[in-house]
């Protein structure tokens, strides 16, 4: 017999008992069937090593060691969902989305909303080629090997597919395997996991992916994004996705309004305990693609979607102390510490108070026996008092800085307290300098929170443009630094210097300016010298620019200290002005026009049609008023940006129209 035909029956024969166990729950072979082809498969792929496919089911054993998980941008970012917690907030939803719609018949696809970690998976020509764990949505940590061990995961599709496409999904710990895992470290006297989700997450960083292969993870899909999918609406592409061999769970629904939304969510809010793995609530998508592009996102959020989340489990326990913590901006936050609590599969000892307010508002004392939820935060917190203690006092707010002892100034209209102390107080100066150097800001290699701590405790940084001044030497000496991990860290902060202006401007923890908004202002003025002249009325002006971030900026600038130290990183270049990528196209035809872009396009994707609108000197503006000046209109555009523009009187032009308009002469 034909070897490569014998070893590509035997692939094809073991994905196929992969899928009908690991998806469908039915075993079609006993294990030690299974295992006796695998080891055929294995025994005949060693002979012919110019058989090799990297997709073979013998490679799902693992064996891979990934000392340094590569960072990988997404082509598609992975957006975090709003989250609602009342039926009231999903009609203000629905709401929201019928103003920029109209009046048009809405479905909703309806999903349980799977606690874990959360992937997102690259397919090529049938093939898995990548994975890439969400990170901060912009990009993520490579985890290809770890995933292929993963049996519910295909790594050869079926069916008729795009050449390319990513799928989103989580990746859970059933409750059984989780136990399972823990009885064996109890056995050996180790210390047992604390969550499933948890323990997912770590799984997925594990270096030997033979390690992760003996976890009995699973990963539950749920998202299709790419060019030219065969489906245009959500619970379609669902289907499809299962017909291509995915794991894609059944409970989701159709729902033709608002009403079948809220079955669907009384029904699992009470069946959810019989699943065999961990959920917190249901997702709602608008059904149809073209309502879904209408929509668009926020910064951080698609607007066609949104989490119902179920209500949180609830535990009482004795408050045992309150401490405060200093933030990076000097808010000062109330803390309380916990006699430790199940609570939500996690061990609580500790949970937020909020601000003095709150503290007062519940009339919470030291010895108190207290109400911990965990909602939608991920920090557990006090809701109110259940029982009150012995010989307790009311609690006295305090009223000097924990670190500096700075006595603490409260602003008119803020409910917290801040420590003034801007420059002396370290929690503050430690607080700046981490977060300059985070991944969504100078996102430096090499330099984590903790290595922080220690330069600014050992005297080597007083504030972030130090950093510069690093040297590998300086570096050696702190505690769990080596060598080579100390050039890295010196090379991390010296490639930084490559790291664009609006990225910088956020990077410099101006309160109140963060990623969105430093885009905006970096784009209007250019460059730092701009910006720092600017007036307040003038920053007001800027497109979304308020009077509090207004008066922020104007408040860093005036700051002798601030200038000094943007003077400092200006001198060991790092980026502080625009660099404009030459675009040989470039014009300035649209100058001082404002576009919406509405429906879809045959020639454009809307964000290419976008960018060939600021490519000629437009602008694209993110709804229609009396500024826009044209919308260019696609199919499906919106009933309600149709009328809004009509009753404006401005100018609908068609995709030909905008082409027409920026090929004149």
């Amino acid at each position: 017999m034909d070897i490569l035909k014998k070893i590509q029956d035997l692939r094809e024969e073991l994905n196929l008992h992969n899928h009908n166990y690991y998806v469908f729950d039915n075993a079609t072979i006993s294990d030690f069937e299974f295992d006796q082809k695998l080891k055929e498969l294995q025994d005949l792929e060693a002979k012919y090593p110019e058989y090799f496919d990297e997709n073979s089911p013998s490679q799902r054993v693992g064996g891979t060691i990934t000392k340094n998980f590569q960072t990988v941008v997404h082509e598609n970012r992975m957006y975090s969902l709003d989250n609602s917690y009342s039926k009231e907030d999903l009609q203000d939803w629905e709401t929201k989305i019928q103003k920029v719609l109209g009046n048009v018949s809405l479905q909703y696809t309806c999903e349980l909303k799977y606690d874990g970690a959360s992937i997102s998976i690259t397919y090529e020509n049938g093939k898995l080629s990548k994975a890439v764990t969400r990170g901060d949505g912009f990009q993520g940590d490579d985890v290809t090997n770890n995933i292929k061990t993963i049996k519910s995961i295909p790594l050869q599709l079926k069916g008729n597919f795009p050449a390319k496409f990513d799928i989103r999904g989580e990746i859970i710990l059933p409750f059984l395997g989780f136990e399972k895992m823990n009885q064996e470290l109890i056995e050996i006297g180790e210390t047992p996991y604390s969550n499933p989700r948890n323990t997912a997450s770590g799984s997925l960083k594990l270096q030997d992916s033979a390690e992760v292969a003996k976890r009995p993870l699973d990963c539950l899909l749920y998202f299709i994004t790419g060019n030219n999918l065969p489906f245009n609406t959500q619970f379609k592409g669902l289907e499809t996705a299962r017909n291509w061999g995915f794991k894609v769970p059944t409970q989701s629904k159709l729902a033709n309004n608002l009403d079948e939304v809220f079955e669907f969510i009384n029904y699992w809010d009470v069946h959810r305990h019989d699943l065999p793995y961990e959920t917190d609530g249901v997702v709602i998508k608008v059904n149809d693609f073209n309502h879904q592009n209408e929509l668009g996102y926020t910064a951080k959020s698609p607007r066609w979607a949104i989490a119902y989340k179920f209500k949180s489990e609830q535990v009482t326990t004795t408050l045992n102390s309150i401490s405060y913590q200093v933030g990076r901006t000097g808010a000062i936050t109330p803390v309380a510490n916990l006699e430790p609590v199940q609570l939500a599969g996690t061990i609580v000892k500790r949970a937020s108070l909020h601000n003095a307010d709150q503290i007062e508002k519940l009339d919470i004392r030291v010895n108190d026996e207290v109400f911990v939820e965990k909602g939608g935060e991920i920090i557990p917190k006090i809701i109110g008092v259940a029982k009150r203690g012995t010989e307790v006092q009311p609690t006295k707010y305090i009223t000097h800085c924990p670190e500096c002892q700075t006595e603490l100034i409260r602003k008119e209209g803020e409910a917290q307290h801040y420590c003034p102390n801007f420059y002396g107080c370290p929690p503050q100066i430690i607080g700046r300098i981490q977060h300059y150097i985070s991944r969504k800001a100078m996102d430096i290699e090499g330099l984590g929170g903790e290595t922080v701590a220690l330069l600014f405790n050992n005297g080597l940084v007083k504030d972030y443009s130090d950093l510069y001044e690093l040297k590998v030497d300086d570096v050696i000496p702190l505690e769990r630094m080596a060598q080579k991990s100390a050039k890295n860290l010196v090379n991390g902060i010296e490639k930084s210097k490559e790291i664009p202006f609006e990225r910088v401007l956020f990077a410099l923890g101006i309160r109140y300016v963060g990623e969105t908004v430093a885009k905006k202002l970096a784009k209007h003025y250019k460059n730092i010298e701009a910006l720092s002249q600017a007036s307040l009325l003038d920053l007001i002006l800027v497109d979304e620019i308020g009077d509090r971030i207004a008066q922020s900026v104007i408040e860093f600038f005036e700051n002798q200290e601030n200038r000094i130290i943007i003077e400092k990183l200006k001198s060991f270049g790092v980026q502080f002005e625009i660099v404009e990528k030459f675009n040989p196209n470039a014009t300035q035809k649209l100058s001082e026009k404002t576009f919406i872009v509405s429906g879809v396009f045959e020639k454009f994707s809307r964000d290419d049609l976008k960018k060939a609108i600021e490519d000629n000197g437009g602008k694209v503006g993110s709804s229609i008023s009396a500024k826009t000046d044209f919308v260019v209109a696609g199919d499906n555009m919106g009933p309600a940006k149709l009328e809004k523009a009509n009753q404006l009187g401005i100018a609908i032009i068609s995709e030909e129209e905008f082409i027409k308009m920026i090929n004149e002469n």
